[in-house]
């Protein structure tokens, strides 16, 4: 047989699983390794891999089988960000676009619209601006402020005369900005008049940095530099004129040209800058189209940080459909006055947040009690009922119950997504009954440019973070000095690998660490472990290294901050726990007996034996204090502190099963050693934090 023949026979195998599964061969159906590809329940579609293993662990999007999505199938000529825009600004010049609320007379009014067309002339100014000062093609361009119109206008910019954006914000703190601003070779900042101080006072350790443009500031009250700096500071007014008075035509980027360096917080040494090109973007999200519609009746509210990839990939498939985004007034304790105000039909958040109002909504329910309860009850379990069987419950549910609830998010959210760590099933069925509409939950990274995998319309089992992205293909690769292979059963067990044009193409300036996780055959090794669930949903389950995320999105390295912690003179040795269900770290410390028998000795502190002192209130209060006062002296972030202690007098052996042979920590032996211990900790956390429902 020929190898056209051959190519006929695999399409014809394809196209008969595809069509409908009452047309499906039977045989096919029983030997799924029969032919080159199969359909596995309508999600995934398995390919074979030609790696020496032979394992067929290889997935694709049933929606784009035979080859990787790289452009928008309504639109193909759309190859850049710029491309992007320019078809928003044709296409919906009259719509509204970027909206902020105005105040009058100092109260914070309603929303005040600019149009895509109004958008496209000051993102037009604004480049010839930045061409009028001097600053070269291709050249970095800060951004220091968070989310507002002119963020986004700023970066069509940079797409439209070809400038690449470097996303700035404080959570890194100032040496990790003037890190940034230097390893990137930024020319030109934008920043706000309350960033631009600590800039300027460390504007001479940022040699390259010629332009800075302040965002709402006045002229008039801007510091003027010496010549000698080298350094001119305008107001972003002032910009617009000079680009007014000083038109320059585009300069378009290419596809493989740099759109921007995403630099990440990483977990230990310096942020790591990860580049993505055009044809990244425009992939990761022209893949994520095929199953997220948004629509020019759309209004989607801008509060995720505009310098992470999730709500930058948001704001490109915004552009895309032509919807209309408003701002936040930058307060997340204002954000429910700004959702009534914006009604938005479309909510993108994170876990923590959705916890918040899951907990703030049920704690209301209970302290209601009575009738109100039990008609809550009754309308919920109703309402999941009819979900569980692909029913719509009656609307009387809605009228009387859940329209109250829906209206904190300003009563007309049709789509809910959810990124950044993982969101528990019990919260996302509970967003489904009481706001109705579709709730999707993804998985992804800076590294794939956003979004690997998500749930599929009309996919009811929670769990799990969906099929891959038409942009891309998924494997999972063995790890056997973790247990996880292809082999296990039930469910096929690895690290999640990541293939297509959705991969970034390297760290800046940085091919070491760029070849520990991009491998020979161009996959991404993400250091997740991952399996395949029936129907080729991926489920998150571990992570290979000992690194791992907080809820909200925060990566902690452990054994940095164990040996931080190991400082600590009641700390004989030290285990840090935490989770993507939860804000916070905690710690079981096994205590150096000697200096917790001196010290309760000193406070007269009388105890029968030291397993009554370690559980002592006022003992664990001060082993917290030390280790506190240890932790800011290491500088440590916010996050990084434990936030409760349990205090063990055993410690951590070879023998116990909590030691490797090189005597580092066993971290699933010891999660499952102390579950108990960990799983008080928590409650005692969640019992005394009265701001946990406070946000939403």
């Amino acid at each position: 047989m020929d190898s056209s023949s051959a190519a006929r026979r695999r399409i014809n195998a394809i196209h008969s699983h595809l069509v409908t599964s009452s047309r499906s061969s039977p045989l096919l159906r029983s030997n799924p390794t029969a032919g080159e590809f199969c359909l596995d329940n309508g999600y995934s579609v398995v390919l074979p891999e030609k790696l020496s293993t032979g394992n067929w662990n290889v997935y694709r999007s049933a929606r784009s089988p035979f080859k990787l999505v790289s452009r928008f199938p309504d639109h193909p000529d759309i190859a850049t960000l710029h491309d992007n825009f320019e078809h928003a600004v044709h296409d919906f010049r009259d719509y509204k676009y970027l909206g902020t609320r105005v105040r009058v007379d100092g109260t914070v009014g309603d929303y005040k619209w600019m149009t895509y067309g109004e958008a496209g002339t000051a993102r037009t100014a604004l480049g010839s601006g930045l061409v009028h000062h001097g600053i070269p093609t291709g050249s970095s361009v800060g951004i220091y402020f968070i989310n507002r119109p002119e963020w986004l206008i700023v970066d069509h910019a940079c797409s439209s005369y070809s400038y690449v954006s470097v996303p700035l914000y404080d959570t890194l703190g100032p040496d990790a900005v003037k890190f940034i601003v230097n390893h990137a070779t930024v020319q030109a900042i934008f920043c706000v008049p309350e960033t631009l101080n600590s800039l300027l006072s460390c504007l001479s350790e940022m040699p390259t940095v010629r332009l800075v443009v302040v965002v709402g500031g006045l002229n008039e009250s801007l510091p003027s530099l010496p010549p000698s700096a080298g350094v001119k500071v305008v107001s972003y007014s002032v910009l617009l004129n000079q680009g007014r008075s000083n038109p320059q035509p585009f300069s378009p980027p290419k596809p493989d040209d740099v759109a921007t360096i995403c630099y990440t917080s990483g977990t230990t040494g310096t942020p790591k800058g990860v580049v993505l090109t055009h044809a990244n973007l425009i992939a990761n999200v022209a893949g994520s189209s095929y199953s997220v519609k948004f629509f020019s009746s759309d209004v989607y509210i801008s509060y995720l940080p505009l310098a992470h990839i999730y709500e930058r990939a948001n704001q490109i498939l915004s552009v895309y459909f032509g919807v209309a985004v408003g701002f936040y007034q930058g307060d997340n304790l204002k954000l429910l006055d700004d959702l009534a105000a914006l009604r938005p039909t479309v909510f993108s958040s994170v876990p923590r947040l959705y916890n918040r109002i899951y907990a703030g909504i049920t704690n209301a329910v209970k302290t209601s009690g009575g009738l109100k309860e039990r008609l809550f009850n009754a309308a919920y379990n109703a309402k999941k009922q009819a979900l569980l069987n692909g029913k719509n419950a009656s609307p009387i549910w809605d009228r009387l119950v859940f329209n109250k609830i829906k209206d904190r998010l300003g009563g007309r959210v049709r789509f809910m997504t959810s990124g950044a760590s993982p969101l528990s099933p019990e919260v996302m069925d509970f967003l489904k009954i009481c706001f109705g509409g579709r709730v999707a939950e993804g998985y992804g990274m800076t590294e794939t440019s956003c979004v690997i995998t998500g749930m599929d319309e009309g996919d009811n089992l929670t769990g799990h973070v969906g099929s891959p992205n038409p942009a891309c293909e998924v494997k999972l690769v063995d790890v056997p000095e973790m247990n996880y292979t292809s082999a296990d059963e039930p469910h096929p067990r690895g690290e999640i690998c990541v293939r297509g044009p959705i991969i970034f193409s390297g760290y800046y300036k940085d091919e070491v660490q760029t070849r520990e996780v991009i491998d020979e055959d161009g996959w991404l090794h993400t250091g997740d472990i991952g399996l395949w669930l029936p129907g080729g949903r991926l489920k998150i389950i571990d992570r290979k290294k000992n690194i791992f995320k907080l809820a909200q999105g925060e990566y902690i390295a452990p054994e940095k901050i164990e040996n931080v912690y190991a400082k600590c003179k009641f700390v004989g040795q030290c285990f840090i726990y935490g989770d993507s269900f939860n804000s916070s770290l905690v710690a079981v410390v096994s205590v150096d007996p000697d200096v917790l028998k001196s010290w309760a000795a000193s406070e007269g502190i009388k105890h029968g034996d030291l397993r009554e002192l370690c559980n002592n209130p006022r003992v664990k209060a001060a082993v917290l204090s030390d280790m506190d006062s240890v932790g800011r002296e290491a500088q440590l972030r916010g996050f990084e502190f434990a936030k409760a202690v349990t205090l063990v007098l055993e410690p951590f052996t070879l023998e116990n099963g909590l030691l490797t042979p090189t005597f580092k920590i066993k971290r699933p032996q010891a999660k499952e050693y102390f579950a108990e211990a960990i799983t008080n900790m928590y409650k005692e956390l969640a019992a005394s934090d009265p701001t946990a429902n406070k946000a939403l």
